[in-house]
């Protein structure tokens, strides 16, 4: 399994410790003003928009899971890989949650705002909740390189979809939102550079794999996923390419001296971008 060295992980997730120390520390129960949130002041299109980032953040199990599931921290794995993992864990567990906080932020303002009652939100997030999520990737860097993708395009979606938000409330669960988002896709991009440093041209085939499949978590996996998807970006812009540009400065700059195959596969990026 060629993973990092532990050392590289553990310096990744004391670089993510140490940012996430100085960022302003939020919670649910008490940092926000619900007694202001007014769903009455959305769109329709931002209604539904704050639906679907709801489902999405929800389904924080079942991204849990595969990162418990590839990188296990038990007696299933020799004891160097055990090492790794258990560096790569303190990270996870705390993203996990980070990102069970803004499910539950968003629920709280369906709740809230009006949109729903509390059994009407749960209600909603059963389906969603229960399908299932995979990603069939057989090498590390894979998990992060996707990762890198999908949380920053999430935060530039959140930035985009609070410029317009009608309610200051929701701006504001967004503002908070996206700044996590932020520092997650930091720890995927040092994560990602660290792999471009140590195993070179031998990660470039898994990376480039996951960007000419890439599709947004459960894209296949939500009814009317993709019908949903193009109504919440004529909200605000929503597509997921827009972090493709973030994932070429990451491999323009983990290397001192870049290789003509890595200039290939930049250049890959690239034209995704362009095509999409």
């Amino acid at each position: 399994m060629n993973v990092l060295p532990a050392q590289d992980m553990a310096d990744a997730v004391g670089k993510y410790f140490a940012t996430a120390a100085q960022a302003r520390a939020w919670t649910v129960e008490t940092t926000l003003d619900w007694t202001r949130a007014d769903a009455g002041r959305l769109t329709e299109g931002q209604l539904s928009a704050v639906e679907f980032i709801t489902v999405i953040e929800d389904h924080l199990p079942g991204y849990f899971s595969l990162y418990t599931e590839n990188f296990p921290v038990d007696a299933s794995v020799e004891p160097w890989l055990y090492e790794h993992n258990r560096e790569l864990y303190h990270f996870t567990v705390r993203w996990a949650a980070e990102e069970d906080t803004h499910a539950r932020a968003l629920a709280r303002y369906q709740v809230a705002s009006g949109m729903r009652d509390e059994a009407g939100v749960r209600e909603r997030l059963i389906e969603p909740g229960q399908a299932q999520f995979e990603l069939p990737f057989d090498h590390p860097v894979q998990f992060f390189a996707y990762a890198l993708v999908q949380e920053k395009a999430t935060q530039i979606y959140y930035q985009q979809l609070r410029a317009v938000a009608g309610d200051p409330v929701l701006a504001e669960v967004l503002t908070r939102l996206s700044r996590d988002e932020a520092r997650h896709f930091t720890f995927m991009a040092d994560v990602v550079s660290a792999y471009l440093r140590v195993h070179g041209d031998a990660v470039l085939d898994p990376i480039r794999a996951v960007i000419a499949e890439f599709r947004m978590p459960l894209a296949g996996a939500i009814r009317g996923y993709w019908r949903w998807a193009l109504k919440i970006a004529d909200t605000a812009r929503y597509d997921h390419t827009d972090a493709y540009e973030h994932l070429i400065n990451v491999m323009n700059r983990a290397v001192d001296t870049p290789s003509e195959r890595l200039g290939e596969l930049v250049r890959f990026v690239g034209a995704c971008r362009t095509i999409a």
